[in-house]
């Protein structure tokens, strides 16, 4: 069965000729006749019975008319639909790392949900290299993650910038160096967090050594620094959001460098009006603000 068939069908049903049919659609009565023939083999049932000079539709043609006019309808929707003029809609999968999801995602979520109501996103969270083998396996649509993607399949665009903030109690003490944190419990994700890394090689260019505790969780790790059980060095959205708690410390330094984030996606997905309407809003939405004062500079 083809639309094609359906189409002369249709036609045929509209117009109640095969000669009118063949006029409207632009081709020859015989091969309506013939296609139409083909579709009633496959349907085992005559559609069409021959009325003087023209043609009616037979029991089974009235009801298969009803369901034509149905594919037909929805052929021609679904090309609405994935047309680039048109409003995003469908299926939307997103995966973000850990600290996007906590802190800069769930405004955004919002307003693109009121923006384009005719997208169902499903989000979820995990690592970046995990993030990473979805978008390839096109398990997701996109993702953001904070490791500059170098896959040939997976298209990677910068999109903001995190500062670092290292935090901790507000009883811990001042921190103006990294020779402060010798001694002290340090809390971060497990390795291979961009973070983590950040903080590795701030304390190993200081000369410091410290034991770095794992912990995958940013709530817990808020939880023990909160508590003045130890520090963490946290993306800026991260300390933004909790600071707000009280009780907490932030201090930032010149030597730590902002992590810059990324939104990637499957270079062979084609068109995707859903994905590039959400990558757009986090282009004008997930800027990064000037620190709050509430955080302590240091050199």
């Amino acid at each position: 069965m083809e639309l094609q068939q359906l189409r002369m069908f249709k036609a045929i049903a509209d117009l109640g000729s095969i000669a009118k049919a063949a006029e409207k659609l632009h081709c020859v009565p015989s091969n309506i006749t013939t296609r139409i023939k083909q579709l009633e083999d496959e349907l085992g049932e005559p559609l069409l019975i021959r009325k003087g000079r023209g043609v009616i539709l037979s029991p089974s043609g009235s009801l298969f008319l009803e369901y034509a006019n149905k594919i037909l309808l929805l052929s021609l929707e679904s090309k609405r639909a994935i047309a680039r003029e048109s409003a995003p809609a469908g299926r939307l999968s997103i995966g973000a790392i850990e600290s996007s999801a906590t802190s800069r995602l769930p405004k955004l979520l919002s307003k693109y949900h009121q923006r384009h109501p005719k997208v169902d996103i499903e989000f979820s969270t995990n690592t970046w290299k995990n993030l990473e083998e979805a978008v390839e396996k096109h398990e997701l649509d996109s993702a953001i993650i904070a490791v500059k993607c170098v896959n040939p399949a997976i298209e990677c665009v910068e999109i903001y910038r995190e500062e670092l903030v290292l935090i901790a109690s507000s009883s811990f003490g001042p921190i103006t160096s990294p020779t402060n944190l010798i001694g002290k419990n340090i809390y971060m994700w497990p390795t291979g967090c961009p973070y983590r890394k950040a903080l590795e090689s701030w304390l190993e260019q200081n000369s410091v050594s410290a034991q770095i505790t794992s912990i995958a969780s940013y709530g817990t790790i808020l939880g023990c620094v909160s508590a003045g059980a130890g520090v963490s060095l946290v993306p800026k959205g991260i300390y933004e959001q909790f600071r707000q708690i009280g009780g907490v410390e932030g201090y930032v330094f010149n030597q730590l460098h902002p992590v810059t984030n990324y939104f990637i996606w499957n270079k062979n997905t084609g068109y995707h009006s859903a994905k590039d309407a959400f990558l757009e809003l986090i282009r004008t939405e997930l800027t990064t603000p000037n620190l709050s004062v509430s955080a302590h500079k240091m050199a």
